[in-house]
């Protein structure tokens, strides 16, 4: 399989058409605005916490079917977790595009975007919504 067809997976392409999670967050405790400066990609990440967990999460925003479908998976794999949960999943995922590690069963779907970190060029591409939820978290935890 080439990097392309790696890339755009079947798994990336359902996320990017049909993003899940998606659309704005009526009484989000925060709402963090990510850009990715060099490709124009967007996103707005709309979080809501309890108790210590992410009780829910949404994302609105533009850009190519690696930063929509990384938005996407993001938001379904982190809703309902701890904060310290979410943190963890931030560190795996981040290793797996940014250092090349190899991808850990608890990032599901998100194992498709793996090849990214064979192409520097898509990696702010596939962490612009996982930056937004780290900066999420701390504003979280700084109030």
């Amino acid at each position: 399989m080439s990097l392309l067809e790696e890339l755009y997976r079947e798994t990336i392409m359902t996320h990017a058409k049909a993003p899940r999670n998606y659309g704005e967050l009526p009484g989000a405790d925060v709402v963090i605005e990510g850009r990715n400066t060099s490709c124009g990609d967007e996103i707005t990440l709309y979080l809501k916490s309890d108790g210590g967990k992410i009780a829910d999460v949404a994302f609105t925003g533009h850009g190519c079917a690696i930063s929509q479908s990384s938005a996407s998976m993001m938001t379904e794999l982190v809703k309902g977790r701890s904060l310290e949960e979410a943190r963890r999943l931030i560190d795996s995922f981040k290793g797996m595009v940014v250092e090349g590690r190899q991808p850990t069963a608890e990032l599901g779907d998100l194992q498709a975007l793996a090849g990214t970190a064979k192409l520097p060029s898509r990696v702010k591409c596939a962490t612009l919504a996982w930056n937004s939820l780290e900066e999420a978290l701390l504003k979280l935890e700084g109030e």
